[in-house]
């Protein structure tokens, strides 16, 4: 069975967007700070209204944070 897994760039977004920290992150986008750790760690992918609030938190689009990798691909 072919591994398929979404990466993020979030971290890099956080800190280049004035060092956000996680907590601010998850309060802009209404979810809990653990759920910004997991999907940081690509433990956790997130629903696609969670995905557009980051972007548009972030002032950027959604490819432009998320990438979808496929092993089989």
């Amino acid at each position: 069975m072919a591994k398929s897994e979404v990466k993020n760039k979030i971290r890099r977004l956080r800190f280049e967007n004035g060092e956000m920290t996680q907590q601010q992150l998850a309060d802009k986008v209404g979810v809990t700070r653990q759920t910004i750790i997991a999907i940081e760690a690509g433990k956790y992918s997130p629903s696609l209204t969670l995905a557009f609030k980051v972007a548009r938190t972030f002032g950027v689009k959604v490819e432009d944070i998320f990438q979808y990798e496929d092993e089989s691909s």
